[in-house]
């Protein structure tokens, strides 16, 4: 089995601590079944959010899934790049997995979805 990255990101429509929580785990779930990843599969999972999201730990919401409670999980602010897409939250999951680097599926929800078009199914 290898180790695999897969990709992802939404943005909320303000920061408010309920919206980052909410978003963020209709995202990592999307992820991990877009991709048949099983929590004990995944080794980590890096979240970062632009610099205008900071009512919340995204991680929490991550913790908080049932199954995830021992899934290693980090935040951290993006660079804040004039002219960004603002209020998104991304996440680098890196998991155990079978999937050939081509067929991994990158997830993109809300706004997001301008981030990397290319990716789009």
């Amino acid at each position: 089995m290898k180790v695999r990255g897969f990709r992802g990101a939404t943005t909320v429509q303000q920061d408010e601590e309920l919206a980052v929580l909410q978003a963020t785990e209709a995202l990592v779930l999307d992820m991990a079944k877009a991709n048949n990843v099983d929590p004990e599969d995944i080794i980590s999972v890096m979240i970062s959010t632009t610099v205008d999201v900071k009512s919340a730990f995204p991680a929490k919401a991550v913790r908080t899934i049932e199954g995830w409670k021992y899934v290693p999980v980090m935040c951290f602010h993006e660079m804040d790049v004039p002219g960004g897409l603002p209020l998104c939250i991304r996440v680098l999951m890196h998991a155990n997995s079978d999937i050939p680097q081509h067929e991994v599926e990158h997830v993109y929800q809300n706004e997001a979805v301008k981030l990397r078009p290319d990716l789009q199914k």
